[in-house]
């Protein structure tokens, strides 16, 4: 992606209990067999906790692409190759739909071969494996876990955070789950990382300037998918043109008028993230291996 003049924010979110999140995981890691880390396919590398890869260091790895129907496919399957590169074992869902979801329980069997062979060996075929769930707030988490137990087994929310504390869940195809409370790390990597973590909507959007967020996510779109602007606002992005005045060309179009020649820029930029949640914008991703 060219280099974008994006307007300075000041992102910072880590709450206490994210510290008591990361402390429970660590002393709950000797209890599992496999860490299983779900990630936003839209964005893989900035949901992706750096801390993860050492409080998970020697334990075996499933990492799951979630919302793979809101991201791009050509996108989602370079990210799919450059995970496979690194040795990890990965799986696409769509857990809200459920697709996908069937291959988890045959993909951790396979992931866990050796151990499943080793129960046998001691007489212990019935022992079920033991696998900690890990994700970033807002995820598709509990979403995920519910739709592979058949039941609401999970806490579900559409807001950052609603998982605080660990749980067993038993599934009932000899795999026991743990499910843990979404982590993010003390500070983000750039503001890069952290815009992108508020537009997928992990981090709460009330800790933000809107405007500011929504005049960078214009610039975003018009380097990635100018005709993700051109066919859901009806114009042609100006390629000289700021972030606002983007926003303002489509609440023009939208009629969002507060007065007389004046737009409603903040019920723009609103509009702009609610309708990339909701898919309406097409399936859009926002960072590729390369970045």
């Amino acid at each position: 992606m060219e280099p974008v003049n994006y307007e300075k924010m000041n992102i910072q979110w880590f709450p206490g209990h994210m510290t008591k999140a990361q402390r429970m995981i660590e002393e709950n890691l000797k209890l599992v067999d496999a860490v299983c880390e779900i990630l936003d396919a839209r964005i893989p590398g900035a949901s992706r906790n750096p801390d993860i890869d050492r409080l998970a260091a020697g334990k075996p790895r499933l990492v799951i692409l979630n919302r793979v129907d809101l991201a791009d496919p050509q996108i989602t399957a370079r990210w799919r190759r450059a995970f496979e590169a690194q040795g990890l074992a990965i799986l696409e869902t769509d857990a809200r739909s459920g697709k996908g979801v069937n291959a988890f329980v045959p993909a951790v069997r396979r992931l866990l071969s050796d151990k499943l062979r080793e129960y046998e060996e001691k007489g212990q075929a019935g022992r079920p494996l033991r696998i900690m769930i890990l994700g970033i707030p807002n995820v598709g988490k509990s979403t995920f876990i519910n739709k592979v137990a058949g039941r609401k087994a999970a806490v579900a929310g559409d807001k950052p955070g609603v998982t605080r504390g660990k749980q067993w869940i038993n599934i009932g195809t000899g795999l026991d789950l743990l499910d843990t409370p979404g982590i993010l790390w003390p500070k983000f990597d750039s503001q890069e990382v952290g815009e992108l973590l508020a537009i997928t909507n992990a981090i709460k959007a009330d800790v933000l300037d809107k405007e500011t967020l929504g005049a960078n996510f214009m610039l975003r779109l018009r380097a990635l998918y100018p005709q993700a602007i051109e066919e859901r606002y009806k114009f042609r992005p100006d390629p000289e043109a700021n972030g606002y005045e983007l926003l303002e060309a489509a609440a023009k179009k939208r009629g969002f008028l507060i007065s007389r020649g004046e737009y409603d820029i903040e019920r723009m930029a609103n509009t702009l993230l609610g309708e990339y949640h909701e898919g309406k914008l097409g399936r859009l991703s926002l960072e590729t291996p390369d970045d």
